[in-house]
């Protein structure tokens, strides 16, 4: 059975990360932390902790899982340079997974908003469109972000050279090589995301739609197993999958 401890307990995935727990008998939750609460006092009884709280409390909430050579499951986005810089290194000194989007289907869009790029080519221009509900606080989204550093990545290209957010007025016309990025909040929708590869004459849409919470809950917990006596080193689900090119 893994033990794990839930950070950001009380926020919507957390309280989605308990419902799913619970109904598996493979996992025991330890604790459940929140802003005040002290991860310290009770991480001894845990394997793995999975964090969705905030991305400046992330960094803390690593430190103290590398001191106790603590797995971690780290499901927090918008972080700064800093943080992510932090992060990573602690990598180094404990199994860390982290993935801008646990959900299974997600990851298979990954998979093939990568295989798309390489076959269709450079003449295909490439946008992103993705939607949350009107609480989220970063945009875009970590999981547009990822697409848009697929896209770049197999086009060998600078992301922060050609990534493009929104167009307004005379912008005149699109160049062959910005990736367009766009982000649209409302309601209380969980997350969709949807890559554009356009050219004369025909158009490619890859789109996955999340209408529970628990699809990303469910990956989560499924990376908390797998990553309980890994190796010390920067995982993401990929990885959790097998569909890691590493």
């Amino acid at each position: 059975m893994t033990r794990l401890i839930i950070v950001g307990s009380k926020g919507q995935m957390g309280e989605a990360l308990q419902r799913c727990a619970r109904k598996n008998p493979a996992f025991a939750v330890a604790g459940q932390i929140d802003q005040g609460d002290d991860l310290a006092g009770i991480i001894a009884g845990s394997d793995v902790v999975v964090d969705f709280s905030f991305h400046e409390a992330s960094l803390g909430f690593a430190e103290i899982c590398a001191q106790h050579g603590k797995a971690l499951v780290l499901g927090t986005t918008g972080h700064t340079d800093d943080e992510r810089k932090g992060i990573t290194a602690l990598a180094s000194r404990i199994p860390l997974v982290w993935s801008s989007n646990y959900s299974t289907g997600v990851n298979a869009l990954f998979w093939l908003t990568r295989k798309a790029a390489e076959i269709l080519g450079p003449d295909f221009d490439l946008e992103i469109v993705e939607m949350h509900h009107r609480i989220k606080k970063d945009a875009p989204s970590g999981t547009a972000r990822t697409l848009a550093g697929i896209l770049a990545e197999v086009r060998h290209q600078q992301l922060d050279q050609v990534l493009r957010h929104g167009r307004e007025g005379m912008v005149g016309a699109r160049t062959l090589t910005e990736i367009g990025m766009h982000s649209l909040r409302g309601g209380d929708v969980v997350g969709d995301h949807t890559v554009i590869f356009a050219a004369t004459g025909e158009r490619l849409e890859l789109t996955h739609k999340a209408s529970s919470r628990d699809v990303l809950a469910q990956g989560a917990l499924r990376a908390a197993q797998w990553v309980v006596g890994r190796k010390p080193g920067l995982y993401d689900m990929s990885d959790v999958l097998g569909l890691s090119q590493r």
